[in-house]
């Protein structure tokens, strides 16, 4: 499905990449005699998108639930547009929440709640609204996620996965956020729905200007959208960076990960240019019988 708005950004440049607007430093989350996080550091820089990865019980949706301030550190700390979570108040959390946006990963749409109304909600939480300015919010960003108007009145159970997808995309960004957390974007989908949804995040990220945290196992989607990954292993980042350089450290996650065939698959998809820089095994052939690499 295409969209004007991805016609109308084809030729901007991609967002410059800034200052950090996530930084945590040192980070250790405990439940318990069970340690998740240890002396985890991670910096999120403004225009970019940087994707989390890692096995199972790595803690991907422990870490993002801690930068969103829903759970805290059990040391260590989290700064988010230069201010430390720890000492934030309630009113300017309030405020700091609404300079981000969340896609869960099944959408979350409320099941009572028509498509405009979903939309609505976080708009109306913020207080009153006239009811014609908030209709050209919600349509405007309908249009947005590449959706027709005609959708505005649908209930959720009548959208396919795709547009559920594209509705919970166009609630977070319908506060104009400047940070967006995506998780599993494209879990449950079709490939095609998958590489629309792809696109959409994309052309929304440099529509917007927006810096993105992706969580997700979909090789394609991490390797067509990220400015760098970040591979979550042994309770820390192993290491942040472009998805050619992750590719090469001498890691068993690493290796079985990103140089299966799948991975191999994904990772010989990127530019030419990019694709230089990538080790020799990640060269090997990635087509043939469907055994190998991660799931």
């Amino acid at each position: 499905m295409s969209t004007p708005l991805k016609e109308a950004v084809r030729d901007l440049p991609l967002p410059a990449i800034g200052e950090p607007v996530i930084e945590v430093h040192n980070l250790t989350k405990r439940y318990g005699r069970n340690i998740v996080h240890q002396h985890l550091n991670l910096d999120i820089r403004r225009g970019e998108i940087v994707t989390i990865v890692g096995g199972s019980g790595a803690g991907k949706t422990t870490l993002v639930r801690q930068i969103l301030g829903l759970e805290k550190p059990s040391s260590g700390s989290i700064r988010m547009f230069g201010e430390d979570l720890a000492t934030v108040g309630a009113e300017d959390m309030r405020l700091m929440r609404t300079r981000t946006g969340m896609l869960f990963q099944h959408g979350a749409l409320f099941s009572s709640l028509t498509v405009f109304d979903n939309i609505a909600q976080p708009v109306r939480e913020l207080g009153k609204v006239p009811a014609d300015l908030l209709r050209d919010i919600v349509m405007l960003k309908l249009e947005m996620v590449g959706l027709p108007c005609k959708h505005a009145s649908k209930m959720p159970a009548a959208l396919s996965g795709g547009m559920v997808k594209r509705v919970g995309l166009a609630r977070a960004i319908v506060l104009e956020p400047e940070l967006l957390f995506l998780d599993e974007p494209t879990a449950g989908l079709d490939p095609r729905s998958s590489d629309e949804v792809v696109d959409l995040i994309s052309t929304l990220h440099r529509a917007l200007g927006l810096t993105v945290v992706l969580v997700t196992h979909d090789l394609d989607a991490m390797v067509a959208l990220s400015t760098r990954v970040a591979v979550l292993a042994e309770r820390r980042v192993l290491i942040a960076a472009p998805v050619e350089e992750v590719a090469g450290v001498d890691d068993p996650f690493v290796r079985e990960y990103f140089l299966g065939m799948r991975g191999r698959r994904a990772l010989q998809a990127l530019p030419p240019e990019r694709r230089a820089k990538l080790p020799r095994a990640a060269l090997a052939p990635a087509f043939g019988s469907m055994g190998g690499g991660p799931c």
